[in-house]
This record gives C-alpha cells, sequence and structure tokens, in this order.
C-alpha cells in the first residue's frame, strides 16, 4: 500500500534506482532476452516524461551494462547504455580512486568488459601474474580448479578480494537461480581467511555510481526511491542511506517473510501498477 507520505516522496523523488531481474523483467532463456514484467514499461516511460533521472542496476555481470541495456530495449524499455549499471560499473571507478592498477577477475568477458574499459590492467581468472593488487569475483559459470588455485595464490600475496554480489539466489523466469559468485566466495575465504568486499549492491559504493550516473549529489541519497525484489539487496541498500525503500513481490522477495529492519521495503507492493498510478 501507497500512504499519502509516501506518494508525495515518490512524485517528488531526485532520481531511481531500479533492479532488472525480478523487478522490471524476467530473463527469456530461449531467447537470451528479456520479458518485460507488467507496467514495468509504463513506469520507466513515466519517469522520462516527468524528466526524473533512473537507472537500471543489476546485481548480474554475465554480460557488459551495454548489452543488458540493449536487451531491454528490445523488450520495449526506454534504457540508453548509459543507464545500465553492472556492479563491474562500480567496481571500476571504486578500485581506480582506490589505486588499483592490476585486477585478476574470476570472471566471465562482460563481467571484466567495464574494468577494461576503465584502463585496468585486467589479468584473466587463471592467468599466470604477478604484482596482482586485488581479486574480483562475478559471474563465472566456468569456474574451475586451475582459477581457484591462481585466486589462492594472488591473494596469499597480498591481493585484496573484491565482489561483484554476495547473495545466494538471484530471480529467474523459472524460479531461483544460483549466485556464482557467492559460491566462488565461500571458497576464497575458506582457503585464504580473506573475506570479500562488496561493490555491487547492496554496498554504498553501488549506490554511489548510481548517483554519479544520474548527475546527483551524494547528498541527495535521502530524496532517492530503490526499487527492487530482494531484501538483501535493493532493500538493504536503500535503508542504510536514508533512501525510500520500495518492496515488489515479483522476484525473490515474498510477503509473509519475516524480515529484520535493515532489509524491510518501506513500501510493499504485489506489483508496478500501483507505483505506476502515482507517477503518471
Amino acid at each position: 500500500m501507497i500512504t499519502p507520505d509516501h506518494a508525495a516522496a515518490l512524485r517528488d523523488a531526485a532520481g531511481f534506482i531500479f533492479d532488472m531481474d525480478g523487478t522490471i523483467a524476467l530473463g527469456d532463456a530461449q531467447s537470451g532476452g528479456h520479458n518485460a514484467l507488467p507496467h514495468a514499461i509504463a513506469v520507466l516511460a513515466a519517469l522520462k516524461a516527468r524528466g526524473v533521472p533512473y537507472v537500471v542496476f543489476t546485481n548480474g555481470t554475465a554480460k557488459p551494462p551495454a548489452a543488458y541495456a540493449a536487451s531491454l530495449r528490445a523488450a520495449g524499455f526506454a534504457v540508453d547504455d548509459a543507464q545500465m549499471l553492472t556492479p563491474s560499473s562500480a567496481a571500476a571507478s571504486w578500485t581506480l580512486r582506490e589505486g588499483v592498477g592490476k585486477i585478476r577477475v574470476l570472471g566471465n568477458a562482460g563481467c571484466a568488459a567495464p574494468l577494461r574499459d576503465a584502463g585496468l590492467d585486467v589479468v584473466g581468472p587463471s592467468e599466470p601474474a604477478d604484482g596482482v593488487e586485488a581479486v574480483y569475483t562475478g559471474w563465472f559459470r566456468e569456474f574451475d580448479f586451475d582459477a581457484l588455485e591462481a585466486g589462492c595464490h594472488s591473494l596469499w600475496n597480498g591481493a585484496r578480494l573484491l565482489t561483484a554480489s554476495h547473495v545466494p539466489f538471484f530471480a529467474t523466469a523459472t524460479g531461483r537461480a544460483i549466485g556464482s559468485s557467492y559460491a566462488i566466495n565461500a571458497m576464497l575465504t575458506s582457503m585464504t581467511g580473506k573475506r570479500a568486499r562488496i561493490l555491487g549492491k547492496p554496498s554504498r559504493v553501488a549506490f554511489d555510481a548510481a548517483l554519479r550516473v544520474m548527475g546527483l549529489p551524494r547528498s541527495a541519497a535521502r530524496a532517492m526511491v530503490v526499487v527492487g525484489d530482494d531484501p538483501a539487496l535493493e532493500m538493504r541498500m536503500a535503508n542504510a542511506v536514508g533512501a525510500l525503500s520500495v518492496g515488489l513481490r515479483t522476484g525473490i522477495m515474498k510477503g509473509d517473510a519475516v524480515l529484520p529492519e535493515r532489509d524491510r521495503p518501506a513500501v510493499l507492493l504485489d506489483g508496478l501498477a500501483p507505483l505506476l498510478d502515482v507517477l503518471a
């Protein structure tokens, strides 16, 4: 239910951050693309008509951001390449600011693409290399023992452990699927004792990356709206910075689940129709 106060906050929002899978779209295994969830295209169109900035931030790293944006456009969404973010987008800017130059990516080509594009020296999963300053994990179903061994050696030699995501599941059209970085992180932590720093959702690094893309200052956090289906990702990220958290029961989130306060949405909806009613 959207209260009058929440409706006012939605209408006056400085910007919106939308999750992708389970929030505005679901992956189509047959086509390799996406299918829009009900009212999602209209919600983004309404924001565009109002001149309100928005981004789509997926925690997936299987593809570069531009490929996800193209898939959403093919499904009917008004999403430019620059409006599409993945954890690797946030990781690229964060590692540069931290002075990291050489990074081993335990992920596929789509996971590594934003890091390469940013000018980082990217080392392949099992490629021999000295002087690796960070190991970054993402979508990598091809993970094997050689990659595990190479990653461990980089970490034993002083590299930091970074990750795109650390949640076990994400929503698909056929139900929940396993997040590969979660399993990889568990193996690396078990072998090296190092815990992964999360650079995708629900981190402040990810939230700030979205603000920068929208041209908004960090001080705009409390005027932002975050819309998603995962309590441990979008809701936790929004609540941590004081943004308005809008949860949807169209993906991972279940209406009868008892959630800790940090993961509890301020607004919980069965779908996007009420949001469209407020914004249209």
